[in-house]
Parts: structure tokens; C-alpha cells; sequence
């Protein structure tokens, strides 16, 4: 007989669940500032311990500092909370419509409002996103119409894509702003291939992608960062990292081995690791990697290190696998309360003010929400024409096609 250890299997968990208190004792965080910043032509190579550490900019105090500080003046900054604090107050309205019966289905960005609104602000408005479902924030940040979005969601008769997709799932070509997929992996390839032709074309449009961190586990995300590393695509991959899936933590993804920003370094591709919760930090980022793209030096990788506070969707019971109250003990804090806490520290905001601009946010909301009802909600049969069935699919609608429409009588 062969004296031979018994293999076994090791299964990720993680290390608090229903019922344990919160642990992340054993996260490392580095303190705000201390992160190098290259230059936008640094060498991948030269720069692979930013995929291990931590872009930070707002420290305890809420005062920027070191080399990441964007320097934002403070209306742009108000503007940025501004929409956080409207993108908030849209998830809570819709979470209610969805639990009221009035749409089927919805999805909260709650915690992770910055990675969208500040990416927007650092972007210009021509370039292309190819968002997962939780980077509403992005439309909003682009001044996009709360009724437009809602009616998506009720799938009404002024549902602007005409009922073809699950609530959530907006698309806006206008606003650059392309088609969520359910399958996240896929927005990945797409960014890229959209990037490639705009560089092929010799536009000066770059775009940017967003999943989240099991995506990185997937086929998609592969070829995605081949491409974007040979053929220096210019596109931002953003891989949010909000510690769970709809119901597996990210070390089934591979979180507890490395940084999902290193996966970018075996392709070669710039990586940085940033605090999600940060807006600074986010902005700073994007922006170092948008001035990397539109200078034909290629694409970035960065890992958004946050925490989803809510459900994955409203499908999903958070209770059932991680501590109630996990998110509260996250500890890089609220991206809404860190920034107010910033333009405090600056005297260009205060108590007052903040609970006007969340006042005024809630009741925009609702005067979209009112409007947006009066065409219809779930199973209220205020619905598009059904002859809209035969629009949007050919250029020019072929024979066979008139030929059906006239027979449906529509």
C-alpha cells in the first residue's frame, strides 16, 4: 500500500454568515494618500503594485489628500453628491414601486453610487458605457430623465424600448449609454470591440465597461483583456468589486487568492485597485486611465473595492447568506456621507444644505414617478402598439414583414 496523504477539496467561505457578528479585521486598507501615482505612459510592468494596493484620497477627516487628489472644485463636487444623492433617492422609490406590485423587477446601487456618478464626471459625455445593472448612476450623472427610465421599468406605453427588456435593463444610444445584458460578461468584449473601431475609424471616443467581480470568473472577461492588451484598445474595464454575488462572496470568484485588479497583469494591462467608496479616488482613477486611452497608450483595469449594501436584486435575500448588518461595519463607510463630510471640511456645505439637495432629490423623484405612472404600470395593459414588434429590426422593413403587420390589422 502507498502511504499517501487523502486529497481533499477546499471550498471558499466566508467568514461571517447569518447570525456571526461582521469580521473584516483581516482586510488590509491602506491609509489615504500613501498610493503612488505614475505617469499615464508607465510601463504595466513598472506599476504592478498598484494592483495590490489601495488608491485613497479622503482620509478620516474628509480632507484630500496626496498624489490621487483630483483638486475638483467644489461645484463640481457639489454636482457629483448632488447625483449620488438623487440616485439614491430613485433606487428607494423604484425598490417601493417593485414591492408595491407595480413593476416585476429591480436592482439598488445603494453603497456603490460613486463607482457610476463619479466615472461619469471624470468620462465626457460622447464617450460609451456598457454598464452593468447597477451603474444607473451613469444616466443620471448624464441628465437622462428619470420618467424615461422609469417608464422602462413599469414597461409602459412610453417604455422607450418598447417592452423588448427587463426592467432596469435601459439603453440610450443618445446618451451613450449601451444595453445592459443580464449576462454581464458580455458588455466586456463589446467595450473592447466598440473601442477598437472607434480607434480603427480615427474617432477620438473612448468607452468603458463595467461588471462585477464573479464576472472576472467567466470566459468574457478573458478575451475582453486579450484584445484590450494586443490591440491597446482604448477603453476603461471596470471591475466592481462589492464583496458579493447574488449569493456567493467573491472568493468563489477568486477573491481570496489575489486582487482582481491583478488579473490584468498577466495580459499586460495597467491595473489599479481604488476605494469604491471614494469619489475623489474613483474620479482620479478614471481620469488617469482616460487620459491614458486618448493618448493611444491602450486600456486599464481597474478594480472598484466596495460593498453591496442591499440585495443583489429584489429577488434576493441577503439575510439568508451574510450578517444583517455586514454592510454597516464595511469599514470604507458611505460614498454620500464621505463626500458631504469633504465639502463640510471645505465650507462649502453643511447640515442644512445637504437635507435641501436630499429633500429636493426625493421630491423630483416623486414628480417623475407620478408622471411616469399616468402611462401605465405592471399588468395595468397601457402597453406600445403591438405593430411596434415590426419596428427597429431592418433599416428598411422587407415585404414579408408589411405584409404581416397589414394582417394584424395594426
Amino acid at each position: 500500500m502507498r502511504n499517501r496523504t487523502k486529497l481533499s477539496l477546499r471550498v471558499p467561505q466566508p467568514k461571517a454568515r447569518p447570525g456571526d457578528t461582521p469580521d473584516f479585521t483581516g482586510m488590509r486598507i491602506l491609509d489615504a494618500g500613501v498610493t503612488p501615482r505614475p505617469e499615464i505612459d508607465a510601463r504595466p510592468h513598472d506599476m504592478m503594485d498598484l494592483a495590490f494596493g489601495l488608491v485613497r484620497v479622503l482620509d478620516k477627516t474628509g480632507k484630500a489628500v496626496g498624489p490621487w487628489d483630483p483638486k475638483l472644485d467644489a461645484d463640481t463636487l457639489r454636482r457629483g453628491l448632488k447625483t449620488m444623492l438623487l440616485t439614491r433617492a430613485f433606487d428607494d422609490r423604484m425598490f417601493r414601486a417593485q414591492r408595491q406590485g407595480k413593476t416585476s423587477f429591480y436592482m439598488k446601487s445603494t453603497g456603490e453610487e460613486a463607482v457610476a456618478v463619479a466615472a461619469a464626471h471624470a468620462l465626457d459625455r460622447d464617450d460609451m458605457c456598457f454598464p452593468s445593472y447597477r451603474q444607473q448612476g451613469l444616466l443620471i450623472a448624464r441628465d437622462y430623465p428619470l420618467v424615461d427610465m422609469m417608464n422602462q421599468i413599469y414597461s409602459n406605453e412610453r417604455d422607450p424600448i418598447k417592452g423588448r427588456q427587463l426592467p432596469i435593463m435601459y439603453s440610450s444610444k443618445a446618451f451613450g449609454f449601451f444595453t445592459i445584458s443580464g449576462n454581464l460578461g458580455t458588455q466586456f468584449p463589446q467595450a473592447v470591440g466598440w473601442a477598437m473601431a472607434s480607434a480603427y475609424k480615427g474617432d477620438d471616443r473612448i468607452a468603458a465597461s463595467w461588471v462585477g467581480d464573479g464576472t472576472t470568473a467567466e470566459g468574457d472577461f478573458h478575451y475582453a483583456c486579450t484584445f484590450a492588451a494586443v490591440y491597446r484598445a482604448p477603453v476603461i474595464l471596470n471591475v466592481v468589486n462589492n464583496q458579493w454575488a447574488i449569493s456567493s462572496f467573491a472568493g468563489i470568484a477568486g477573491g481570496d487568492e489575489s486582487t482582481f485588479a491583478s488579473k490584468g497583469i498577466g495580459y499586460g494591462l495597467p491595473a489599479l485597485r481604488v476605494d469604491g467608496n471614494d469619489f475623489l479616488a474613483v474620479y482620479a482613477a478614471t481620469q488617469w486611465a482616460v487620459e491614458r486611452a486618448r493618448a493611444n497608450l491602450g486600456a486599464t483595469l481597474i478594480e472598484h473595492f466596495t460593498y453591496r449594501a442591499e440585495g443583489h436584486s429584489t429577488s434576493d435575500d441577503p439575510s439568508r447568506y451574510r450578517p444583517a448588518d455586514e454592510g454597516k461595519a464595511w469599514p470604507l463607510g458611505d460614498p454620500v456621507e464621505r463626500l458631504k463630510q469633504h465639502l463640510i471640511a471645505l465650507g462649502e456645505w453643511d447640515g442644512k444644505r445637504h437635507d435641501a439637495a436630499n429633500a429636493e432629490a426625493v421630491e423630483q423623484v416623486a414628480a417623475a414617478n407620478k408622471e411616469a405612472m399616468s402611462h401605465g404600470t405592471l399588468g395595468e395593459n397601457k402597453l406600445h402598439s403591438a405593430s411596434t414588434m415590426f419596428e427597429d429590426v431592418y433599416k428598411d422593413m422587407p415585404e414579408h414583414l408589411r405584409r404581416q403587420r397589414q394582417q394584424m390589422g395594426v
